[in-house]
């Protein structure tokens, strides 16, 4: 069993010892593991403990309380950031300072769990990040090693995730809907948390795919003049029972056709992902804005949402793999971190252009510019 090194930096004793407690004991298990993770836990009581700690032997997860006797956490945060320090860092802060760990985490910090934390809370926000770690180490060996590899990799997770997701999606809807007899009302929360997570890890699944076959190169790609508009429409279509669910309205402004010679299958990719980024990140009554048009040699395809925006100094990570946006209007927004990333490299095979503009509170704008080749 492999064992993560956590360093608990918190002045409360008491907090200290019940990380210990809590995780000790506790594994996380992951499809294409070989082994289950564990945890070894280190303590220490102030920022500049945790930083002599840190020179010594950087731990693989740092565990930071922000309020601390000397240097504060987000001090600490800032010595791992200048030395370029290979931690994952999860903020532990009261209810009260929630701002400023959501600041932290737009400087580096994975997540933030809020204290008093439960068992369970603490259980569950490290059980999200050791996957993150797990899938950002293997992405980076990947990288590595070749396309093929990483795409032998990507078709094994995603195919061993597929079957016992259906199995688990089938047995919760039964539980849900009551199909046993029997008063399960009391489960109604959980199961619904437990589907929303199986949508979620389903959604993964494809983006990987789609990922894989286009890296690999092994995506068969059918290129032929294409309507963009009936893409377009369809794409509507598919996200129209989100828009409804979401309270957002998707208005479309195009031609009565738009010719193009591409893979339809690509075109719908790419336009399923900005939509669905277009609804999820927006507001109830919002609304999504997509104008087609071609100028002179260009397609021009502009999707606009009145959504919470983006930071600007975060716009340039939006197309890395495994990337999302982390604050606290996002956190329980599910999402693969992928999209961007598949529509980016489906843009780049058409040598095209994905320009992003965004205000923060106003919403965002995705442009794509697909060049007319003879």
């Amino acid at each position: 069993m492999e064992l993560l090194q956590v360093l608990v930096v918190d002045d409360e004793p008491g907090i200290r010892s019940g990380v210990r407690r809590i995780l000790e004991p506790f594994r996380v298990s992951y499809p294409f593991m070989d082994e289950d993770i564990g945890f070894s836990i280190d303590e220490a009581a102030t920022g500049e403990d945790a930083i002599e700690k840190i020179r010594s032997a950087p731990p693989d997860i740092l565990l930071l309380d922000n309020k601390l006797p000397g240097i504060n956490g987000i001090d600490v945060l800032d010595f791992i950031n200048r030395n370029q320090i290979d931690i994952e860092v999860m903020m532990i802060t009261s209810f009260a300072s929630l701002e400023l760990a959501v600041r932290a985490t737009q400087i580096g910090a994975y997540d933030f769990v809020p204290k008093p934390f439960s068992p369970q809370d603490l259980r569950a926000s490290m059980e999200n990040l050791t996957k993150h770690l797990f899938l950002k180490r293997m992405t980076r060996k990947l990288n590595k090693e070749g396309k093929q590899i990483r795409f032998r990799f990507l078709s094994v997770l995603s195919h061993e995730l597929k079957t016992p997701l259906n199995a688990i999606d089938g047995y919760l809807r039964m539980i849900l809907e009551r199909d046993l007899g029997e008063d399960i009302g009391a489960y109604d929360e959980l199961v619904e948390k437990s589907l929303s997570r199986v949508k979620s890890m389903r959604n993964l699944i494809m983006d990987l795919l789609d990922l894989t076959k286009i890296e690999s190169g092994k995506k068969s790609r059918i290129m032929q003049p294409i309507d963009l508009v009936k893409v377009m429409s369809v794409s509507v279509d598919s996200m129209q029972p989100l828009a409804i669910q979401m309270d957002v309205t998707v208005d479309v402004s195009s031609p009565a056709d738009l010719v193009f010679t591409a893979d339809a299958e690509e075109m719908e990719i790419v336009f399923n992902n900005l939509l669905s980024n277009a609804i999820k990140y927006n507001r109830p009554g919002g609304r999504v804005s997509v104008a087609m048009e071609q100028k002179e040699d260009l397609i021009q395809i502009v999707v606009t949402d009145t959504g919470i925006g983006i930071p600007e100094e975060e716009i340039d990570q939006l197309f890395k793999e495994f990337v999302r946006i982390k604050n606290q209007q996002t956190r329980h927004i599910a999402g693969s971190g992928l999209g961007l990333s598949i529509v980016k490299r489906i843009v780049d095979l058409y040598t095209g252009k994905v320009l992003i503009s965004s205000t923060l509170q106003e919403g965002s704008s995705f442009t794509l510019l697909l060049p007319i080749k003879p």
